[in-house]
């Protein structure tokens, strides 16, 4: 069985990746989720085991160094990681795809490991729009706001590495790009060649 794609999805804080990520989900289910451990703290409606697994530093840490992490960071003072449980989870479930929501840091480490991994980066339409969704969030104090604006300066300097760019600035059409990148790496050659070998096969004349 072809392994699954390997989707990575990074952007600055409010560019819109959670909300592409739940629409590409929501019409691909054969695609899974990568659920990241992290040390911050849940916001309103976040469960844990559904947006992340909610460690505290100490839990964390001993994971990493116990090698749990296929990939980790430290972003806007937090700890994020991508668990190998949660690739291997992913591959026995059968699933054809499995999606990253992971920062610019993590992408890199997963694709030094995986080279095959899909990066597909989300620009925000204009940096006064990302400060306005920043703040129109509500959920952030005003000094964290501001420290996830100007990270954003440096994760968007990092655009280069990334295999695909997604400007969000009328979501629907932000959405059908996300969902063409992904329909598109499913019909890559080497993941169809096989059936095309199968119908040379079936057409074999002795």
């Amino acid at each position: 069985m072809e392994a699954p794609i390997l989707l990575i999805l990074s952007s600055p804080s409010g560019a819109g990746k959670t909300t592409l990520t739940t629409h590409l989900l929501r019409e691909l289910p054969d695609f899974g989720f990568s659920i990241s451990h992290t040390t911050r703290k849940p916001r309103p409606g976040e469960v844990d085991g559904v947006q992340y697994h909610f460690v505290d530093r100490e839990r964390f840490v001993a994971m990493q160094k116990d090698g749990a992490f296929a990939e980790w960071a430290e972003v806007h003072g937090n700890l994020y990681g991508t668990s190998v449980a949660e690739i291997d989870r992913a591959r026995a479930e059968g699933k054809q795809g499995i999606v990253f929501d992971i920062d610019y840091q993590g992408a890199r480490q997963i694709k030094a490991k995986l080279p095959d991994a899909v990066g597909v980066f989300i620009l925000p339409p204009s940096m006064p729009e990302l400060r306005t969704r920043l703040e129109r969030r509500a959920s952030d104090a005003a000094d964290v706001i501001e420290r996830r604006y100007r990270q954003a300066h440096i994760e968007i300097e990092h655009y280069g590495f990334f295999d695909y760019l997604i400007v969000n600035d009328e979501l629907a059409q932000a959405q059908r790009a996300l969902l063409g990148i992904a329909l598109a790496e499913r019909h890559r050659r080497r993941r169809q060649a096989f059936r095309a070998e199968t119908l040379l096969k079936q057409g074999a004349i002795g």
